[in-house]
C-alpha cells in the first residue's frame, strides 16, 4: 500500500513539473537567487522563504508571460525531444543557481547584521527555505492557474456568440475583475477587519500593573475628564510610565516639576473634533500651559507613544513640560501606510486646531512654547495637522518628526528639493534655517547655519525602510542606493528589477524588529540630540548630556 501511495505522489510531482514553463523556471530561479542578495534588515529563514518564494513566483510568471507572446507572435518553438532536453539542462542550470546563491545567502546577511550590531549567523537554513519557498510558490501557482482557469471557462462561454479575440479580451477583463474584487474586496477587507479586531481587543486589555493612578493631575484619575478605562492600554501605559518629578531631579540635581501627560483614547469620545475638544479641557484643567512647553504628540497607527522620545524631552527641561496625544487607530502603521494611508490626518488637524486656537488667545509671554511630534505613521499625520501659511503669523516653535513615511509629503518634498551634494538620507535644506535632518551621528550642528523662528528637526535611520521604501524600485534603483551611502546600508546590496521592491517590502513590515538605533527602533541619544535643537535646551553641559544617554539607554535595556 505504501509503495503504491508512494508511486502515485510520485507520479504527481513529476506530472507538475512537466507542466511547468521552462524559460519561466529559468526567470524564477534567478528572481528567487536574487531574493537572497542583502537589502536594509536581516532576515530570518521564516521570511527569507516566504520572500523567495514570492520572488520565484513573480519570476516564473513573467517567463510564462514572455512564452505566451512569443507564441502569440507565432514565432518557432522547440518541441518534442528538444524540448524535453532543454528543460533538463534548465532543471540543471536552476539548480546550480539555486545552490550558489543559497550557500552565499548568511555572507550577505552578515553584512547587514554587522552594521546593525547584531551577531552574525553561520546558517540560512537552507532545506527550511526551500521548503518554505516551495510552499509558497505553490500556493501562489494555484492561484494563477485558477485564474486562468476561470478566463478560460469565460472565454469559451463567450466565443459562441462573438469573434474570439473580442470574447478573449472581455475573458481577461472579467477575470481580472472577478479576482481583484474577490482580494480587495472580501480577502483584504476580511484581514483588515481581523487585524483591527486583534489590536482592538489588545487596546482594552487591563494590565494588573498599571493601577488607576489617584494623582488628581494625572490622566485617568479620579479628577480627570477622561476615564481610565476608556483611554486604552497605550494611553494608560503613557501615563504611568512618566518619569516622576523625584526621577528627574535626582538625575540631575535641580528642582524638578511633575510632567504632565493627557492621553485620549478612541473610546473616549465618537468623533476626532470631540477628541481633540477633550483633550483641550484635560489640558486647561491641569493647568498645562503655565508650563515652558507644550507638545503636541501624533501617534503610531496603534496609538503607541515612542517612550524615550517623550523621556528625553522631560529630563531635558527638569519635567516642566506638557505633553497631549490623541488615538486615531488601533492598526499598526505599516499595515495603515499599505491600506488606507489618510487615516489620522483628521484627527491630527482637530487636535491641532483646538490648542493652537486657545494657544493663540493667549498671551505670548507667559504661554508655553507650542511643539510638534510624531513617529512614523504619527509623524505624517503630524506633518498634515497645519499648513505653514496657517501659522506665519504667529508661528509655532518647532517639530521633531521621527521615522517620517515614505508617503509623507513635506518630508518628500523637502527631500527631493534638498542642496545639491547631500544624500538622500542625510539632505541638507537651503540654509537650514527651517529644517534639518539627523541621524545615528548627530549633524545639527551646520556650520554658519542659524535658525529661524521655526524649527523642524527630522531624525531618521538610512536603514529604516518605513522612510525609504520606494514604490518605483520595482523598475529603478532608489537614490539611497547610490554612493555615499548610509552608515548601516550594506555595501553589498544591490537594486534588481521587481526583487528590490519586494525586499522593501518585507523590510517594510520588519523594520522595528532591529536593534534600538537602527531601522524604525529610535534610540533616546539621538532624541536628546534633536530635542537640543527644536527646544532649544540651555544649561547642560556636554558631560551631562553624555550622562544622561547613558542613563536612558541603560533604562531601555533593563526593559523587558
Amino acid at each position: 500500500m505504501s509503495s503504491s501511495v508512494t508511486s502515485r505522489t510520485g507520479n504527481l510531482f513529476s506530472r507538475l513539473a512537466l507542466s511547468l514553463s521552462t524559460i519561466g523556471l529559468l526567470t524564477g530561479t534567478l528572481f528567487f537567487a536574487a531574493s537572497f542578495t542583502p537589502s536594509l534588515i536581516p532576515r530570518d529563514y521564516l521570511l527569507q522563504g516566504v520572500l523567495a518564494g514570492l520572488a520565484f513566483g513573480v519570476g516564473y510568471l513573467l517567463g510564462v508571460l514572455g512564452v505566451w507572446l512569443w507564441t502569440y507572435l507565432e514565432l518557432p518553438m522547440l518541441k518534442g525531444q528538444a524540448a524535453r532536453r532543454t528543460k533538463q539542462i534548465a532543471g540543471i542550470v536552476c539548480a546550480a543557481i539555486a545552490v550558489t546563491f543559497l550557500w552565499q545567502a548568511s555572507e550577505w546577511q552578515n553584512s547587514i547584521r554587522v552594521l546593525l550590531d547584531m551577531p552574525p549567523v553561520d546558517s540560512v537554513y537552507p532545506f527550511r527555505v526551500g521548503l518554505i519557498t516551495i510552499i509558497t510558490f505553490t500556493v501562489l501557482l494555484g492561484i494563477t492557474r485558477l485564474f486562468r482557469w476561470t478566463l478560460d471557462f469565460i472565454d469559451r462561454r463567450l466565443q459562441g456568440f462573438m469573434p474570439r479575440r473580442i470574447a478573449a479580451v472581455i475573458g481577461v477583463a472579467a477575470a481580472v475583475l472577478i479576482f481583484f474584487s474577490l482580494i480587495n474586496g472580501v480577502l483584504l477587507r476580511y484581514a483588515i477587519y481581523v487585524a483591527e479586531s486583534s489590536f482592538r481587543a489588545a487596546d482594552e486589555l487591563i494590565e494588573p500593573d498599571t493601577p488607576q493612578p489617584e494623582d488628581p493631575v494625572k490622566t485617568g484619575s479620579a479628577a480627570s475628564l477622561l476615564d481610565w478605562d476608556g483611554i486604552g492600554r497605550r494611553g494608560r501605559q503613557y501615563v504611568a510610565t512618566a518619569p516622576s518629578r523625584q526621577d528627574i531631579s535626582t538625575f540631575t540635581g535641580r528642582e524638578a516639576t511633575e510632567p504632565l501627560r493627557v492621553y485620549v483614547g478612541l473610546r473616549s469620545a465618537e468623533t476626532p473634533q470631540e477628541r481633540a475638544r477633550l483633550a483641550l479641557e484635560e489640558l486647561k484643567r491641569i493647568n498645562a500651559f503655565d508650563r515652558s512647553a507644550l507638545v503636541l504628540i501624533t501617534p503610531t497607527g496603534t496609538g503607541w507613544i515612542d517612550p524615550p522620545a517623550i523621556d528625553t524631552l522631560e529630563y531635558l527641561h527638569d519635567g516642566d513640560v506638557a505633553t497631549v496625544a490623541v488615538q486615531y487607530s488601533y492598526l499598526a502603521s505599516w499595515l495603515s501606510l499599505l491600506v488606507e494611508p489618510e487615516y489620522g490626518g483628521e484627527t491630527a488637524r482637530a487636535l491641532f486646531t483646538e490648542v493652537y486656537g486657545y494657544w493663540t488667545g493667549l498671551p505670548k509671554e507667559s504661554r508655553p512654547k507650542l511643539y510638534l511630534y510624531g513617529l512614523s505613521l504619527g509623524a505624517m499625520n503630524s506633518q498634515r495637522s497645519s499648513e505653514l501659511f496657517e501659522v506665519l503669523g504667529d508661528p509655532y516653535q518647532g517639530a521633531l518628526w521621527a521615522g517620517p513615511p515614505y508617503s509623507s509629503q513635506l518630508w518628500r518634498s523637502i527631500t527631493e528639493r534638498r542642496n545639491a551634494g547631500s544624500p538622500v538620507w542625510l539632505p541638507r535644506f537651503r540654509d537650514g534655517s527651517y529644517v534639518r535632518f539627523t541621524g545615528q551621528e548627530n549633524a545639527l550642528a551646520l556650520p554658519g547655519a542659524k535658525w529661524g523662528p521655526m524649527r523642524v528637526v527630522y531624525l531618521q535611520y538610512a536603514s529604516d525602510a518605513v522612510v525609504f521604501f520606494d514604490p518605483l524600485s520595482v523598475y529603478r534603483a532608489p537614490e539611497w542606493m547610490s554612493e555615499p551611502r548610509g552608515p548601516d546600508v550594506s555595501p553589498q546590496m544591490r537594486w534588481y528589477p521587481i526583487v528590490s521592491f519586494l525586499q522593501l517590502l518585507v523590510d517594510m513590515m520588519t523594520a522595528t524588529t532591529t536593534p534600538m538605533g537602527h531601522g524604525h527602533v529610535y534610540a533616546p541619544q539621538h532624541y536628546i540630540d534633536a530635542w537640543i535643537e527644536v527646544t532649544d535646551v540651555q544649561g547642560w553641559s556636554a558631560t551631562d548630556i553624555d550622562r544622561l544617554k547613558a542613563h536612558l539607554a541603560s533604562l531601555m535595556e533593563e526593559e523587558p
